[in-house]
């Protein structure tokens, strides 16, 4: 591949990812606003917290609330983060057999359009993509679970951010950034490994249904459907297992964000709200959580990988048309 065509490769990485991100943030920001207000305090229940919105004025609004910097944050976290993904996975897989996965080694491709890494390098990779783009977005994050409360009453992302800058300093944009680290690096890690081996299987067992209906399929030559169809149940199931394990960081990283003079830092504010909810305080709004971002997950690396497989069609045919 020429110099000129990995650029063109990155460049659409970094747009096929903003494209997915903001796509999956519109969608679900009512999913994202309630499990803010079910996090912020360990008395607010789910139930409740849609009839106080329900009841309110301009409800269909009010569950928006929040969707301008949840769609930068997404959208743009999503950009960066599977344009570093691509970039380190691509690095990694030039390194060596050490670190590519068996099916790459085998020659045996699925529904994936990405390098096949092993275990170990698919959970580095994607722990380190995750958060380098959450440190990035990071003022965008807290401007949103500010949003998405109904503890703040800002008219504006300007008048926020000077709120914040005047009350909090500078600081004040990266609170919670500790627990966002902690909950980031192994849910992305966690999410790829699970992903990939999930995709792996499916891809198999697709094989095998598409060969007895007849059709001349292997994993590498999956029908369109078929791998849109994997790729959909694999970022499902992989973001269901991923959220339980780090849903306690994300409950001790909204509290910092939403109230920074209760809940200092992560271990303070783990130990608080221990004291206060027990046990049940971490794993607050999960529910909400698994189902915001199974769907989210799902959504993005399907449209992601999707504009990938399509854009390599048009590259591969553009390519023999030269030739």
């Amino acid at each position: 591949m020429s110099n000129g065509s990995k650029r063109s490769s990155s460049s659409f990485h970094f747009f096929a990812g903003m494209s997915s991100g903001m796509l999956s943030a519109v969608l679900l920001q009512p999913a994202d606003l309630l499990k803010t207000r079910v996090q912020q305090s360990h008395q607010n229940t789910l139930l409740a917290t849609i009839k106080i919105i329900a009841s309110g004025p301009n409800p269909i609004r009010q569950f928006w609330r929040g969707a301008l910097p949840s769609t930068l944050r997404t959208g743009c976290g999503s950009a960066i983060y599977f344009s570093s993904l691509n970039a380190l996975r691509r690095r990694v897989s030039e390194r060596g057999s050490l670190f590519v996965g068996d099916g790459a080694r085998a020659g045996n491709g699925y529904s994936s359009t990405l390098p096949k890494l092993s275990n170990t390098a698919n959970l580095a990779t994607g722990a380190v993509a995750r958060t380098w783009a959450g440190f990035i977005m990071m003022p965008i994050t807290v401007l949103k679970v500010r949003y998405e409360s109904n503890l703040y009453s800002y008219s504006s992302l300007f008048s926020a951010s000077k709120d914040i800058f005047r009350t909090e300093g500078l600081r004040g944009f990266f609170a919670g950034f500790g627990a966002t680290a902690v909950r980031d690096a192994p849910y992305a890690g966690l999410y790829v490994v699970f992903y990939e081996q999930s995709k792996k299987r499916l891809s198999r067992l697709a094989t095998t249904i598409e060969e007895k209906s007849g059709l001349p399929t292997t994993p590498a030559n999956l029908s369109t459907s078929a791998s849109a169809g994997i790729n959909f149940l694999s970022g499902v199931m992989a973001s269901g297992l991923g959220t339980t394990f780090t849903n306690p960081f994300d409950a001790i990283k909204t509290r910092i964000q939403l109230m920074p003079s209760r809940y200092t830092n992560t271990v303070q504010a783990a130990k608080k709200m221990f004291r206060e909810g027990g046990m049940r305080s971490f794993f607050d709004g999960l529910g909400l959580r698994i189902a915001r971002k199974a769907v989210s997950s799902a959504l993005a690396w399907t449209a992601y990988e999707e504009l990938l497989r399509r854009a390599e069609v048009s590259w591969s045919e553009s390519m023999e048309q030269k030739v």
